[in-house]
């Protein structure tokens, strides 16, 4: 049987809100949002692929029995005391919480209890966890999209955008209701409980070394001195783009970084004749973009940077069997029974565990491997007690299985 189309979601219920940029604006967002029930939900925009910054440039909140409020943070973000206290306490309701915590953060706004409605959604395996699907499948609605990548620092705003803005939260209270029934139902709401307790305590992710290895196409270099060009040229543009709050690649393209660095241009006049280069804005730093490729040229053949990026952290699965061999060993035991038994239950295996812990506690082993002992440590590496739960014993029953495999692959010998 065809499930029926979901009704169009045009327009927000009540009309689009004004957008609030004052102080008074703000306090009084606050008072009627103090006079709602239950919890709040929250969503952000921000300007990715056009700043720098990963700043919020619109906070868009809605509470049952205060409506919903779009506020502009922008020009006056030391105002929003009011707003910041009425949030701390109530849960809020966001879908990819880890998109929009570290701004919410970085203006003051820290939750106290979450509900991720994509998170929930993975732990309902779900097939598709994008809001407008699962609004679609959890209340009948179709959810107007199409602003998503615009930029939100625009200013003034166009009417469209509002819009669309104020229905990403138009119907989070009720979608939160209907997952959280879903997950009960399941009995998967303790699970989703602790999910969203982590993702509020989880730190930040480590940053990436060598960043200038991820411009585009670098694979098509084939020398040490091309890859130092595309090193120096990306900090300079770097340096500029965090400067000015432009996202990288208006600064400077990718194909231009890998154009300059295979041709390796010794003066103003050779650089401003590749592409890219030639343009206005960029011929005003071409000073700027020669002196990086310079100091590529002049350093010493021991300052190059190596060809390819070298390994932090574990290797690759694939390289363990002459690496490690006894790891390789709990590797092909280990991960299959994880596999499985999230296909059994009907989970995404990366949340029923972590893919990296799973490497790492297939690298390390655990001596003895006891279904306690295996526990202890998934504790001790960040796994949650449901996930502790669910894989403890099939891990140790795997881990006993590849030491038997190794100890057969490896015989005492005889003296």
């Amino acid at each position: 049987m065809t499930a029926p189309e979901p009704s169009p979601l045009l327009a927000p219920a009540d009309g689009v809100p004004d957008l609030l940029a004052t102080p008074d604006e703000f306090a009084r967002a606050a008072e009627s949002l103090a006079a709602g029930t239950g919890p709040i939900a929250l969503d952000t925009e921000r300007a990715s692929g056009y700043r720098y910054s990963q700043r919020a440039y619109l906070i868009q909140i809605r509470r049952t029995g205060s409506g919903t409020f779009l506020i502009d943070p922008i020009e006056h973000p030391d105002a929003l005391g009011p707003l910041i206290d009425v949030l701390d306490g109530p849960e809020w309701i966001l879908h990819a919480a880890d998109q929009d915590l570290p701004c919410l953060t970085e203006l003051g706004m820290r939750a106290t209890s979450l509900f991720d409605t994509e998170l929930a959604g993975r732990l309902l395996n779900l097939p598709k966890v994008n809001l407008a699907a699962m609004v679609a499948h959890f209340l009948g609605l179709g959810l107007a999209k199409g602003h998503g990548a615009a930029d939100w620092s625009h200013r003034p705003l166009p009417a469209e955008w509002l819009n669309y803005a104020a229905l990403d939260v138009e119907v989070l209270v009720e979608l939160r209701a209907a997952m959280r029934a879903a997950l009960a139902d399941a009995g998967r709401l303790e699970w989703a409980t602790e999910e969203f307790a982590h993702e509020l305590r989880k730190p930040p992710p480590s940053p990436r070394t060598d960043r200038w290895r991820r411009t585009s196409n670098i694979h098509t270099l084939r020398t040490q001195r091309q890859l130092a060009v595309v090193a120096e040229l990306w900090a300079a543009r770097e340096q500029i783009a965090q400067r000015r709050d432009i996202a990288p690649g208006r600064v400077l393209p990718d194909s231009a970084i890998i154009t300059a660095a295979t041709a390796a241009p010794t003066t103003e006049a050779a650089l401003t004749a590749l592409p890219v280069f030639g343009g206005p804005r960029q011929r005003r730093q071409a000073r700027v973009w020669l002196d990086a490729i310079t100091r590529a040229l002049a350093l010493d053949e021991k300052q190059l940077p190596p060809r390819k990026q070298p390994v932090v952290g574990l290797p690759p699965v694939n390289r363990w069997e002459q690496r490690n061999p006894p790891a390789a060993a709990r590797a092909h035991e280990v991960r299959p029974a994880i596999k499985e038994l999230a296909d059994r239950i009907g989970l995404p295996a990366e949340n029923l565990l972590a893919p990296d812990v799973l490497r790492e506690l297939c690298w390390t082993g655990i001596e003895p491997a006891g279904p306690g002992e295996v526990d202890a440590w998934l504790d001790a590496h960040g796994a949650r007690r449901w996930q502790r739960g669910l894989t403890a014993e099939p891990i140790a029953e795997a881990l006993g299985a590849a030491a038997g495999l190794s100890a057969a692959a490896d015989p005492p010998r005889s003296s």
